[in-house]
């Protein structure tokens, strides 16, 4: 399990984009998307809920597995900006089952992902 988790626990942040087709299918009643993100092969989305990330795998890229991280699971966060050397921001969840790390390029604005974080687990 250890091993499973290091390899979930870290997306890479790209740019905003538009949600993908399909989401409001699994999207729960209430649940509102707030903003996405292009991943580096599909699309995280934060909700009013939660945190998706929709995964694509294979060569094909038909293979698609959805990570869904509740809110409520997060126990703590931290935001790191980017230094001198490192072009990347960074921001960390400390949850119930391990930690998982948001890597954030320079199209993504670590202020509002951090507003959205805090608006929804305070």
């Amino acid at each position: 399990m250890a091993n499973e988790l290091q390899q979930l626990a870290e997306w890479t942040f790209l740019m905003e984009t538009k949600p993908p087709k399909g989401i409001q299918d699994i999207l729960v009643d209430g649940e509102d998307v707030v903003c996405c993100f292009k991943t580096v092969r599909d699309v995280a989305i934060f909700t009013n809920k939660r945190l998706i990330v929709r995964d694509t795998q294979g060569m094909t890229g038909i293979k698609k597995e959805i990570y869904s991280l509740p809110y409520k699971s997060i126990n703590m966060y931290t935001t790191e900006n980017a230094g001198i050397a490192d072009i990347n921001t960074e921001i960390e969840l400390w949850t119930r089952i391990g930690r998982f790390k948001l890597k954030l390029k320079p199209g993504a604005d670590v202020k509002k992902i951090d507003r959205i974080i805090a608006t929804y687990i305070l």
